[in-house]
């Protein structure tokens, strides 16, 4: 049996990031209680994210990253950049090319091509 997951992230404006990843992932916002927020997969599928509000700031790189897949990378980093993101980097290697970006509060994400 597959384990169904949640995604937890910290933040200090949890409503910003949860607006930021819903636009991102094509969520929606489903629910809020006290520090914490979280949106959902409208078709079911994927994971929940839920945001929690913390006093600390963010001091190190991510150990763990979300990908998302798009067809036009580049498209979709101009419009995260609208939204919010930070463009970090372009990374050419193994014939194709991804982008590494930052959601609103610092977190790595990368837009990478599609399976």
């Amino acid at each position: 049996m597959a384990a169904r997951i949640d995604i937890g992230f910290d933040g200090h404006d949890i409503e910003r990031l949860a607006d930021f990843w819903a636009a991102a992932l094509g969520y929606v916002r489903s629910g809020a209680v006290a520090q914490y927020c979280w949106i959902t997969d409208p078709a079911g599928v994927g994971p929940k994210f839920v945001f929690q509000q913390v006093p600390e700031g963010k001091t190190a790189k991510n150990r763990l990253h979300i990908d998302i897949q798009a067809a036009d990378i580049e498209g979709l980093a101009a419009q995260l950049e609208a939204a919010g993101a930070t463009r970090v980097r372009r990374v050419d290697e193994f014939g194709f090319f991804w982008v590494v970006m930052l959601d609103p509060e610092g977190n790595e994400f990368c837009i990478v091509p599609p399976e």
